[in-house]
């Protein structure tokens, strides 16, 4: 493990067949040109599945679970906050929710959290989530009120209807207004406002760009974050215990986001391989060679 300081974060083509008969032969027709005939369509957008089924029953069981064990010292009103979700949603075509539509939904549900416990992630969710249930002190976005409600669903509107789009929703560079992007822009937006003390970055050194640019931490959470209330900004590269070994502290796109953290007067450190994520990639896959060797370091 190694630590570096300053001085002073289906598309599935069609591959089915039809069969076209006649009294004399079959043939044997691609569908795949149907594909052809959708890419000269001059107003095609690029979709997803649509909104994600049962949304009503998710969002407010995810709710009443939220305040009823996860946070029971809070207290809010599920009901009235999926009816302003869903009046918002409904409303609009699938490309005209703006992050300014969603302020009156995070009015409803206000939070604060302690400071040094703040959890940021690029390109690293799954072992994120894990990390955080270890180190239990730590809180990340879908920790949250909103980020607990909405995490992993999808959801937009119709142009000619009201009601929820079940069959395709745009995908979110598809459109600046996207109601997804949207919403989880202003969460993010919100959960960096509180960020404070010390805060924790976890990238992905196992890619190319793991602080990418475009990201929601990048473009977003890292503008947002104050030099003011934040102590320190504790950055950690994770890389798969077997590689690709491709970024570090001292190499590639990492090194762009300590020069911009200079530049903006916050202190940082950076760390390496940190010893707990890796002891917990090999609890996920204990067989590989590369965990033998972690763990008779471990044993040391």
């Amino acid at each position: 493990m190694f630590t570096h300081t300053s001085s002073l974060r289906l598309d599935e083509a069609g591959r089915g067949v039809a069969i076209i008969s006649s009294p004399k032969a079959f043939a044997l027709i691609s569908v795949t040109t149907w594909w052809f005939m959708l890419l000269l369509c001059p107003d095609q957008r690029t979709s997803q599945l649509g909104t994600t089924p049962n949304i009503k029953q998710i969002v407010l069981g995810r709710c009443y679970n939220y305040i009823t064990f996860v946070n029971p010292s809070m207290r809010y009103d599920c009901e009235d906050i999926w009816r302003r979700f869903e009046e918002l949603v409904v409303r609009k075509s699938s490309c005209n929710v703006t992050v300014e539509d969603y302020h009156q939904i995070f009015y409803e549900a206000p939070q604060a959290w302690p400071c040094d416990r703040f959890l940021f992630w690029s390109k690293t969710r799954t072992l994120m989530h894990s990390y955080s249930a270890v180190v239990r002190h730590f809180w990340t976005l879908e920790d949250t009120l909103v980020g607990y409600m909405f995490n992993h669903l999808i959801w937009c509107g119709q142009e000619e209807d009201t009601g929820f789009n079940f069959s395709s929703c745009p995908e979110w560079s598809a459109c600046k207004n996207h109601p997804v992007y949207s919403l989880w822009r202003l969460a993010s937006t919100n959960f960096a406002e509180m960020a404070c003390g010390n805060i924790t970055v976890l990238l992905n050194g196992s890619i190319v760009n793991a602080f990418n640019r475009k990201s929601m931490f990048a473009s977003v959470e890292l503008d947002v974050l104050s030099p003011r209330k934040v102590d320190y900004v504790n950055i950690k590269v994770v890389t798969n215990l077997e590689g690709p070994f491709i970024e570090s502290c001292c190499q590639g796109s990492v090194v762009d986001l300590i020069q911009i953290l200079q530049s903006r007067g916050f202190q940082w450190t950076c760390t390496d391989n940190d010893h707990t994520l890796m002891v917990l990639q090999s609890i996920q896959n204990p067989k590989r060679s590369s965990c033998q060797t972690c763990a008779s370091h471990s044993s040391i």
